[in-house]
C-alpha cells in the first residue's frame, strides 16, 4: 500500500472518530440542554411564585415608611420617661436611705431602753439579794427600801415592813401591761374624764 492510501485510511478513521465523538457530545450537550431548560423552567415557575410575595412586601413596605417616620418621636418620649423614672428612682433611694437611718436610730433607742430596763432589773435584783436573813437584816432592809425610794407614800407604798418571825418573800414578780391595752385603758379613762 502506498503511503498516501494509508495516510487516507487514517483520516477516514480519524474522521469517524471525531463524528462519534461529536454525536456522543451532542447528545450529553442535549442532556444537558435539557436539565438546564427544566431548571429554567423550575426557576420561572419560582419566580411566577414570588412576585405575589414580592408585591406584598412592597405593600408592607410602603404602609411602614410612615410608621418608620413615627418611631423617632417615640423613642424620644421613651428616652424622657427613662429619664423622669431614673429621677424618682433616686429619690426613691433618697426616701429608703432616710427610712434606714430613722431604723438606726430606733434600733438605737431600743437598745437604750434595753439598757435602762437591764440596769434597773440589776438593781431590784441586787436590793433582792441583799435580803438574806429577814430577821437579822429588817431593820437594813426597811433603811435601804426607805434610802432607794424617798417617796414611798407619793406612790402607796407601805412605809413600814410587817415584823415578825418569816421574812418576806424575796421573789417578786412583776407584770407589765403591753402597749396597746395600756393605751386603751388610757383612751377609756380620758374619754370618761
Amino acid at each position: 500500500m502506498e503511503p498516501l492510501q494509508i495516510l487516507m485510511i487514517v483520516l477516514i478513521l480519524a474522521g469517524i472518530w471525531a463524528i462519534v465523538e461529536l454525536a456522543l457530545t451532542i447528545r450529553r450537550a442535549r442532556s444537558t440542554v435539557g436539565e438546564v431548560d427544566k431548571a429554567v423552567g423550575e426557576l420561572n415557575e419560582t419566580l411566577a411564585e414570588t412576585r405575589p410575595v414580592v408585591a406584598k412586601l412592597d405593600g408592607a413596605l410602603d404602609e411602614l415608611t410612615p410608621a418608620l417616620s413615627q418611631v423617632e418621636p417615640l423613642l424620644k418620649s421613651a428616652n424622657i420617661a427613662v429619664d423622669a423614672l431614673s429621677a424618682n428612682l433616686v429619690e426613691v433611694e433618697a426616701v429608703v436611705r432616710d427610712v434606714a437611718q430613722v431604723t438606726g436610730s430606733v434600733a438605737t433607742a431600743q437598745e437604750a431602753v434595753a439598757g435602762v430596763a437591764d440596769s434597773a432589773s440589776g438593781a431590784v435584783q441586787r436590793i433582792l439579794g441583799k435580803i438574806k436573813s429577814p430577821a437579822a437584816d429588817s431593820d437594813r432592809v426597811l433603811k435601804f427600801v426607805a434610802e432607794s425610794a424617798p417617796d414611798a407614800e407619793a406612790t402607796g407604798a407601805p412605809s413600814e415592813v410587817p415584823a415578825g418571825d418569816e421574812a418576806p418573800n424575796p421573789t417578786r414578780y412583776y407584770t407589765y401591761e403591753d402597749a396597746a391595752s395600756a393605751a386603751s385603758t388610757t383612751e377609756g379613762e380620758d374619754a370618761n374624764a
